[in-house]
């Protein structure tokens, strides 16, 4: 899965905003801290805004702030605004004939009749993961524990 740097940037600004709540955040000092730029900063917080998870207040005094307690946004939440699906399509492999007489698409052989469950299982852990990780975990540092045993595993693979 590739995680676009829209969706980079908006976990690393709410990151910032949750380490400051409740306090409001001006857009030039969240860039600053995690050296984005300003104006794509400004996109991706109004589109957090649009779909709930912001709130803005102007003037002097206004920033940016969480609508939502940090315990309660996902990894998997803001994929999702940003991106669409989580991992975008699911797991599947690119049916068609390998050689003539090789089962065509929507057959199956007998060694591939059970393929399709492994690729559906594949695009639920992707989901499972996200979906575990908040922004409290996040700061923390502490992540859920299969998030992390998953973690370790893929380092020492």
């Amino acid at each position: 899965m590739r995680v676009s740097a829209k969706t980079d940037y908006a976990l690393r600004a709410l990151l910032v905003l949750a380490a400051h709540a409740p306090d409001l955040v001006k857009v030039e000092a969240i860039s600053a801290a995690e050296g984005m730029p300003r104006k794509f900063v400004e996109v991706i917080l109004g589109e957090l805004r649009r779909a709930g998870l912001v709130v803005s207040r102007r003037g002097s005094d206004g920033g940016f702030g969480l609508a939502v307690p940090p315990e309660r946004i996902t990894v998997g939440d803001v994929v999702r605004i940003l991106d669409g699906p989580l991992g975008g399509e699911p797991v599947r492999a690119h049916p068609g004939r390998a050689h003539p007489g090789a089962p065509g698409v929507g057959e199956q052989g007998a060694a591939s009749a059970h393929l399709a469950e492994v690729w559906d299982a594949a695009t639920a852990s992707v989901a499972d993961v996200l979906d575990a990780a908040t922004l409290r975990h996040l700061l923390s540092g502490e992540l859920p524990e299969h998030v992390r045993a998953l973690a370790k595993r893929a380092v020492s693979s």
